[in-house]
């Protein structure tokens, strides 16, 4: 897991957003356009970065419907002081 947050967090360009986006859902499950709307980030954006934490399991998402809902995985949530400190550094 740390691997995959360094990975998204500071070895890519979108890593600010991806933060953002995990902030957000660490306060409360949101979808995607309630994302984009409270941290005024473009819908397709969230999308596709969403899809990046899915894959790399920091994100899950709910039951697939319109406004699917997304949630931080357990297993981030067993690693998140190793997120925090990976702000830390980029920061």
């Amino acid at each position: 897991m740390e691997k995959a947050l360094w990975y998204l967090l500071a070895g890519t360009r979108g890593g600010t957003t991806r933060a953002k986006l995990i902030r957000s859902l660490s306060e409360r499950p949101r979808n995607a356009n309630q994302l984009s709307e409270s941290l005024d980030i473009d819908y397709n954006t969230v999308r596709y970065h969403l899809d990046l934490l899915v894959e790399h399991d920091i994100v899950e998402k709910g039951e697939e419907s319109y406004g699917t809902m997304y949630f931080l995985t357990d297993r981030f949530e067993q690693h998140r002081d190793q997120f925090e400190t990976i702000l830390k550094k980029i920061e």
